[in-house]
């Protein structure tokens, strides 16, 4: 039954994107957020390596030394920071993050927030999101545009809100972008 389970977490996690997407305005980004999940290469192995509290690509990294479906998943799906990683056209630099469009840094965000509230859903607070990224910040390549725009949004949500913030996204960000 772990594929039900399975099923249910990514329904519910894909719910909560649509609807923070949809109070933005990104009704087509919520509509098609993580729909790779479903294929056979994503959905069978996070069945198999299902446990309700975090991502099944955590432990099939810790059984395999990689996982398949995040290698798959990642390169299909733009509000991912890791699809935006290429190598620089400095050659000192190695592979560095690109500028994400501020439409994909806004899902990304939007997905921050609904894993925060899917994976722990009992200690969910407006600052999570931040927290869970402030864990990680220092091992992700990111641009500095986005990485200053995603921790704009997470810090504004910690502070003001989920009603303040997605009225920035709205007002500011996205404006003339729909």
């Amino acid at each position: 039954m772990k594929w039900l389970q399975h099923l249910r977490t990514i329904n519910h996690h894909k719910r909560l994107v649509m609807q923070h997407c949809f109070k933005v305005g990104l009704y087509k980004q919520g509509l098609l957020h993580d729909l790779s999940k479903y294929s056979p290469t994503e959905f069978l192995v996070g069945a198999k390596y299902y446990q309700g509290n975090r991502s099944p690509n955590n432990a099939e990294r810790e059984d395999k030394g990689y996982t398949s479906a995040w290698l798959h998943h990642k390169g299909r799906n733009k509000h991912h920071l890791e699809y935006w990683i290429d190598y620089s056209t400095d050659p000192e630099e190695g592979m560095v993050g690109m500028e994400m469009p501020v439409n994909y840094v806004v899902e990304m965000f939007c997905d921050r927030m609904a894993a925060s509230k899917t994976y722990h859903p009992e200690s969910y607070t407006d600052r999570s999101p931040l927290e869970y990224y402030q864990k990680g910040k220092g091992k992700y390549p990111m641009h500095k545009n986005t990485r200053a725009l995603l921790e704009k949004l997470l810090n504004m949500l910690a502070e003001e809100g989920e009603e303040k913030t997605f009225a920035y996204i709205r007002r500011e960000l996205l404006k003339n972008k729909r």
